[in-house]
């Protein structure tokens, strides 16, 4: 709706300095605050049937009352308004509902800032620099707290039936649990839709260690939808194996290329870590398992003596790395490509690091959740060669591949 220019003259009329315009005695609150009362009043007079001053009001039952007033925050600092009452206190306002304090957006500025690590204080700070607000820790909490339910229906929610790869991986963070604060892991699942989207099915925080908690997983994955795996990749964690294959059987178990890379690089330092990566390549692009061999027998015999941990570290988990070697290339690439699961630890990572340590599980929870959604904003497209994989896994998995996709 065009707003008429003789109306916008008037309102500038005593326009001479920026402060009147945006201020906060400027046009522009003074403005939102009429607008906001004068959609109150009209929607009172819809409630009760007639306008203000109508002789159809007397001997309704019910009339106006009067005001109360209201002190809303938003982004333009702190604003009173005058909110109109009825008799029998039936009156159930729209634009500003009961009990409401802040305008709507002001809770999203909240939980985006947060969801980017900024601390409480952080926030308050912001919040008072830009718009002139004080808000209390309190508010900031109440607001952020509600995110738990969003968690929880996330996590919960229905999952696709097929998942051709899901990649398992952990973070390590600190949480306060008793009074101590302990490192705890806490575990991501990141699959790969059948469309070969990027889907994070959840997030788990460690209370036991062992077979026990990774059959919990595995069944809540399946009790969600989940019929079948195609391809798990892993960190070598004990007793995960077996429990993807206890409530998923026919799932092939690999470990995590992208975690054999890294903890191999951890004994490196920085003037030989571009070379060694190099001939780590060689090996997990190999043509074949027994290629691969080769390729570790010459990268021991060129870096063992300096570097002896990482040959060995191979050798030791060789049995769990091979599988993917049955794999064409299209699929290989998929699995041992790093940008996924890389991208995604930096950016948690980042976030973990401005915290320091979490108060709670589920602030711990709530804070990777969200800085989880804004990840997923940017995974809109599949990989490239996900075409390529897709006929490779309805080949290699025929009798188990969706019929839908034929």
């Amino acid at each position: 709706m065009a707003i008429k220019q003789e109306l916008i003259d008037e309102l500038l009329s005593d326009y001479k300095t920026p402060e009147d315009l945006l201020g906060e005695g400027g046009i522009f609150k003074e403005l939102k605050k009429a607008l906001l009362e004068r959609a109150l009043s009209a929607e009172l007079s819809d409630h009760l049937g007639y306008e203000k001053g109508d002789p159809k009001g007397k001997k309704t039952g019910n009339s106006r009352n009067g005001h109360g007033s209201k002190r809303l925050t938003g982004e333009d600092g702190e604003m009173e308004i005058a909110v109109p009452r009825d008799r029998d206190s039936s009156f159930e306002p729209k634009i500003v509902k009961k009990g409401q304090r802040r305008f709507d957006g002001f809770d999203d500025k909240i939980i985006s800032m947060y969801a980017r690590g900024m601390s409480v204080r952080e926030i308050r700070g912001h919040l008072e620099e830009l718009y002139g607000v004080e808000v209390s820790p309190d508010l900031i909490s109440r607001v952020t707290d509600e995110v738990m339910d969003e968690v929880r229906e996330w996590q919960s929610r229905p999952l696709d039936e097929v998942y051709p790869i899901i990649i398992f991986d952990a973070l390590r963070v600190k949480i306060r649990d008793e009074g101590t604060v302990r490192n705890k892991a806490v575990y991501l699942a990141l699959g790969f839709t059948i469309e070969g989207h990027k889907e994070v099915l959840g997030l788990w925080i460690e209370q036991t260690e062992g077979a026990k908690f990774w059959l919990r997983v595995m069944n809540e994955i399946k009790n969600r939808g989940v019929g079948d795996v195609f391809i798990a990749v892993v960190d070598g964690l004990k007793g995960f194996p077996e429990a993807i294959n206890a409530v998923f059987p026919q799932t092939s178990v690999q470990t995590c290329i992208v975690h054999m890379i890294r903890n191999s690089l951890n004994y490196v330092p920085w003037n030989d870590r571009k070379a060694v990566a190099a001939d780590l390549k060689t090996i997990y692009r190999a043509e074949s398992a027994d290629a691969a061999a080769l390729r570790l027998d010459e990268f021991e015999e060129k870096w063992g003596k300096k570097y002896p941990p990482i040959a060995q570290s191979w050798r030791r988990n060789w049995e769990q790395v091979i599988p993917f070697f049955a794999y064409p290339e299209a699929v290989r690439k998929i699995i041992y490509t790093t940008n996924a699961i890389e991208s995604l630890n930096m950016s948690l990572r980042k976030i973990i690091k401005n915290r320091g340590h979490f108060p709670s599980d589920d602030a711990a929870t709530k804070l990777l959740y969200l800085a989880l959604r804004n990840a997923a904003k940017k995974w809109t497209m599949p990989s490239r060669t996900w075409k390529q994989a897709l006929n490779q896994f309805a080949v290699l998995f025929q009798d188990r591949f969706p019929s839908s996709i034929y």
